[in-house]
């Protein structure tokens, strides 16, 4: 789908792109996990701002009720799913009550993940299993439940929640880095299995403002080192995130797909540098 062109009427009248409705989502049903809070939370209402009804889940039954009632108050349906994307049946139920009860899905946003850092030499094999299983097993599970309900969409969208981590390198971030830089290639792999039907995308965050860094970033030096790291000077915050997934999701990225988006701040080196020593003979 192209920018359609409105003609001038031939009397030297540029010729006008309707740009703006390409962001709207009118009709469309958009399934949002780790969406209780942070990311997943501004994303749910980016989606229906732009006149999606959205299905959000998370295992906090009360943050995703919450956020499923501002969707309504939006004038939006919403529904919440309390579902842990551990639980392999969880996913499948999740996802076959949001057809159910939404009727179809056009867009399914997956955020989820994350793994402590530690020294290389203290990575041990279960925290690597851990690591892959949280940020690509759960992701390309639920994805993989959905196909069924996106192939029946004339727009479908899948957007990944990746990390910066998974293209720059840094110490401690072995098990993280390694498993967001294995789920970048399984976009691009999903991509490839799902042409032309289903696009598949990621947006690779940097260091964002959500509650778990808020506590890092409360200490001032902590603040000050963050922002020095990154070429903006600034902390992101969760709507940076959601602004682009909402372009991903919707048809102004109609002719993109298999692509990691760095939202990151500008950056070239991780903004955390963690004080691991060197490693003695």
């Amino acid at each position: 789908m192209g920018f359609p062109l409105k003609s001038g009427g031939g009397r030297g009248e540029e010729a006008k792109l309707a740009t703006l409705p390409l962001f709207r989502l009118d009709g469309r049903v958009a399934l949002v996990s780790g969406a209780g809070r942070g990311i997943g939370a501004a994303t749910a209402l980016a989606l229906a701002e732009a006149g999606a009804d959205v299905a959000v889940l998370s295992r906090t039954p009360d943050q995703i009720e919450a956020v499923a009632q501002q969707i309504r108050e939006l004038g939006r349906r919403a529904v919440a799913i309390p579902t842990d994307a551990g639980d392999a049946e969880a996913v499948a139920g999740a996802v076959a009550r949001v057809a159910e009860e939404l009727g179809r899905i056009d867009v399914v946003v997956s955020v989820t993940g994350g793994s402590m850092p530690r020294p290389f030499t203290n990575t041990h094999d279960e925290a690597l299993r851990k690591s892959f299983e949280n940020n690509v097993v759960h992701g390309v599970r639920l994805v993989r439940e959905a196909v069924p309900h996106l192939a029946k969409s004339d727009a479908a969208s899948v957007v990944m929640v990746s990390s910066s981590t998974g293209h720059l390198v840094g110490r401690g971030y072995l098990a993280y880095g390694a498993a967001k830089a294995s789920l970048d290639h399984a976009v691009r792999m999903m991509a490839a299995d799902l042409n032309p039907r289903i696009r598949v995308n990621a947006v690779a965050p940097g260091a964002i403002l959500t509650e778990a860094l808020e506590v890092v970033a409360a200490a001032p030096e902590m603040k000050a080192t963050l922002e020095g790291h990154t070429p903006l000077r600034r902390i992101g915050v969760p709507e940076d995130i959601a602004a682009a997934i909402l372009y991903l999701s919707s048809p102004s990225s109609s002719y993109v797909t298999g692509q990691v988006l760095a939202v990151d701040g500008g950056l070239v080196a991780p903004n955390m540098p963690l004080p691991i020593p060197d490693v003695e003979a």
